[in-house]
């Protein structure tokens, strides 16, 4: 069994996902956890996020260092952390978790011609992920019209730049992740009410 599998094993024996496993040069090996999501059931409570801890990724570093040398795996140093707010984006549970949020994606083709305004060689897109009409595949959802300026005054009689999708599988992304969108004036006025 290779190294990966006994580290994957291993984080999900101490109730951990893997979500990310890097061997850098240098002799870093980086390992990223998350905690287990699973989808809400109808008629329980859906339960508030948790967040991975220092605690956490302590727990996970030393069962890793004991692992590692076991094993006999050459590195220089070890590095557990959570995913942090661009999470990447791997498998159907990762997908059905995060439907709603603003996400970024990039094809591994560009879309090719198509009938709409989107340029025939684009691969990178950012919106909201949503799941596509048939139920199997998945749909990312924007407006290429650039947000207000802090201050700026918008006219209501301003017609908005039309929503466009894209429906994609899978296996026709190249990297998916979170989009990292931070607030940093706190809470919204919706939020005071």
């Amino acid at each position: 069994m290779a190294w990966q599998d006994t580290v994957a094993q291993t984080v999900t024996g101490l109730g951990f996902d893997l979500v990310d496993l890097e061997r850098s040069a240098g002799g870093l090996l980086r390992v990223t956890i998350d905690l287990p999501w699973l989808p809400p059931v109808e008629g329980l409570p859906v339960l508030a996020d948790q967040f991975v801890t220092v605690e956490d990724c302590e727990t996970v570093t030393r069962q890793l260092q004991y692992l590692l040398e076991v094993e006999a795996v050459d590195y220089r140093r070890l590095e557990v952390g959570s995913p942090g707010i661009d999470r990447p984006l791997r498998t159907e549970n990762d997908f059905l978790r995060f439907v709603g949020q603003v996400v970024d994606l990039t094809l591994k083709a560009p879309i090719g011609a198509t009938g709409t305004d989107v340029a025939a060689n684009r691969k990178k897109f950012r919106g909201t992920l949503e799941r596509a009409e048939d139920g199997q595949q998945w749909q990312i959802v924007w407006s290429d019209e650039p947000a207000p300026k802090p201050g700026q005054r918008v006219s209501k009689k301003r017609v908005p730049a039309p929503l466009q999708a894209l429906t994609f599988q899978l296996s026709d992304l190249q990297q998916a992740r979170l989009a990292p969108l931070v607030n940093f004036k706190g809470r919204s006025a919706a939020d005071n009410g």
